[in-house]
């Protein structure tokens, strides 16, 4: 019956540890904007140089 006692205690405090890091992150603005995040992959046209290869360079690194 002690067991019982013990992990309602800890599920409380766990409970209260996620709902407190939750306000924390809505404090700091973590979820003002969630439009943008999911449309800017869409139009991110920058590409590193380095990932960019040609056909030539793929031939030459495969032989």
């Amino acid at each position: 019956m002690v067991v019982i006692y013990v992990l309602l205690g800890i599920s409380v405090l766990m409970a209260s540890i996620f709902l407190l890091v939750f306000l924390w992150n809505l404090r700091s603005g973590q979820y003002e904007d969630d439009y943008t995040p999911a449309i800017r992959m869409l139009f991110d046209d920058t590409v590193p140089a380095q990932s960019i290869k040609t056909p030539q360079q793929d031939n030459q690194t495969n032989q």
